[in-house]
Formats: structure tokens, sequence, C-alpha cells
């Protein structure tokens, strides 16, 4: 039986994975003046950071065979993602965005890392959904055969938003 008659998340992550990112692009065009959400960008990278450890030590629990681990320490990493986005999208829809200032091969790979980060975050959503729901649904063999590509994907994305942070934070005023 194909995924899409088992899994009665087909659609939603589909939904999901085509409206976060229209809805955060278009979020970011919105301002609301007033507010002082300036810090939030170390609090949001520290979460990118944290995700980080606790999907490599997610990773590690199930090569141990500790599922109750590794689905308790996803859980965490899926809702610190959630909050991750929250507070991005808070933070650039109350504050103007900062500038990269560096020159020359820093700047290049600023800007590579960057925009591999962005895309590579839209990109993820439907890989770590659909990974997580065929988990939920029992359907281990293709949950380890896509976490294959969801892991690293997701991985790189919360390590490059964490060198994101740290090459810009110099330049938030």
């Amino acid at each position: 039986m194909a995924e899409t008659a088992k899994s009665p998340y087909h659609k939603l992550i589909f939904t999901l994975s085509v409206m976060l990112p229209i809805a955060v692009a278009v979020l970011f065009r919105v301002k609301i003046p007033g507010y002082d959400f300036s810090f939030l960008p170390p609090i949001y990278a520290t979460i990118n950071g944290l995700t980080a450890i606790l999907l490599v030590i997610a990773v590690v629990a199930i090569k141990q065979k500790n599922r109750k681990l590794h689905e308790l320490l996803v859980k965490i990493c899926m809702g610190l993602s959630a909050a991750f986005l929250v507070m991005y999208v808070l933070y650039h829809m109350t504050s103007d965005s900062t500038t990269y200032g560096g020159e020359g091969g820093w700047r290049i790979f600023y800007f590579v890392i960057l925009i591999s980060h962005i895309i590579l975050s839209v990109v993820v959503v439907p890989f770590v959904l659909f990974t997580f729901s065929r988990a939920l649904s029992g359907n281990f063999e293709r949950h380890r055969a896509l976490a294959k590509f969801a892991f690293p994907l997701w991985l790189y994305v919360a390590i490059t938003g964490v060198i994101v942070y740290i090459m810009i934070s110099p330049y938030y005023v």
C-alpha cells in the first residue's frame, strides 16, 4: 500500500511544507513598531545549537536501541524548532534586518552558509515531518530510510543557524 493511502498526515504535511515558508515570507514583510525583541537572536541561536546537540544524541540513542530516549529527543527537537520559528518570525516582524558587514572571503562564506541554510530550512520540513509520521504509524523501515536524509539536513540547518548568528552578531545594532 502506498504511503499516501497509509498516512493520515500526508496532506497535512504537504500543506504545512508549502504554507510555512509562504507564511514566513509574508510575515517577514510585516513590521510591527513599538516592540523590542532584540534579545531574541542569541536565544534562537542557542535553540539551534541545542537542537543540533540533541539530534546527535537522538541518533546515538537509537543506534544503542534506546527507542524511548530517541523518540523523546526527537520530539524535543521538533518543539525547539517550532519555538525557534516563532521567535525568528517575531524578531523579524519587530526589528529591521541586520546587514552582514564582513568583507572578502568571509563575506562569500557567510552568504554561501546563509543561502544554503535558508534553502535547506525549507527543504527539511517535509523530510522531518514525513520521517516523524512514518515512526508514528509504526513504519520503521521507511522511517529509517527517510531519516538517513532528514537527519543530516536537519543537523546542517541547526548548525548553520548558529554559524550565521555568530558571524552576524557583531553587526546587530
